[in-house]
């Protein structure tokens, strides 16, 4: 171990030493950006060597959620806007989520896919279909694996499904208008019964949510990192838990 590793070793130490149980956030979700420009960075012409290195990435951040504490981890893998990518970056980035998720069912995670899995071609949807089968019944820490995601549709799906489900009991749309609320609607949405996400993490320096959890980010915590994301290190999650742990979260109060 060189002597720069020894003196992240114990900084990592350090800040997870002063990290309390409850200050630690429930559901970390997290906007891996920069993978593209990671390669360019590196003087890769191939993209999609940036998109394997930031997929390579991901076991680690879990590694370091279900350390820490944390219960629930949404990662955004692909958003319904890339799925609109030429064909020949779209095509192996998708074969690159196939393989992570099954990678990930591997490892004995248990997987969630949220998204809208009717835009995605048959074989990745059937991927990430077969991958919450095979793990459902595992314990500990929920891996939400958001591809095909964006967060306007995942509100106009929850609507369509909740009128859905007034109509099939014989309710008309005035029954429904007299008792709607936006508890209705989170019941509909693709994490329901899991906690919305406490903090929300985005590397590549990008300021934005672009449409991630738009519904469930109400009163998350925000956490803009410069790195692109296969640059992202232990180091750099802890401080993000420092960061948050440090606010003090009103809720509107």
């Amino acid at each position: 171990m060189g002597l720069r590793d020894l003196v992240y070793r114990l900084y990592e130490h350090r800040l997870e030493s002063k990290l309390s149980k409850d200050s630690i956030p429930r559901h970390v979700g997290v906007i891996i950006d920069g993978n593209r420009r990671w390669a360019r960075a590196m003087g890769i012409r191939d993209v999609s060597t940036g998109h394997r290195k930031g997929a390579d990435k991901i076991s680690e951040l879990l590694g370091w959620c279900r350390e820490t504490g944390v219960e629930v981890v949404t990662v955004w893998m692909l958003s319904n806007d890339n799925l609109n990518r030429p064909k020949e970056e779209l095509e192996p980035l998708l074969r690159i989520i196939e393989d992570v998720t099954q990678e990930l069912v591997d490892e004995g995670w248990r997987i969630s896919p949220v998204g809208a899995l009717d835009l995605l071609p048959d074989r990745t949807a059937n991927v990430l279909k077969n991958a919450k089968e095979a793990s459902s019944h595992r314990p500990g820490l929920i891996v939400n694996v958001a591809v095909g995601y964006g967060g306007r549709r995942e509100i106009a799906d929850a609507v369509r499904s909740l009128l859905q489900e007034h109509a099939s009991k014989g309710a008309s749309i005035e029954d429904l208008v007299e008792v709607l609320d936006v508890e209705h609607i989170a019941e509909h949405l693709y994490t329901r019964g899991q906690p919305d996400p406490d903090l929300l993490i985005r590397t590549s320096g990008e300021q934005r949510l672009s449409g991630f959890m738009l519904w469930q980010s109400a009163h998350s915590e925000f956490y803009f990192h410069e790195a692109y994301w296969p640059d992202f290190r232990r180091v750099d999650f802890l401080r993000a838990l420092r960061d948050y742990a440090a606010r003090h979260r009103r809720y509107g109060s």
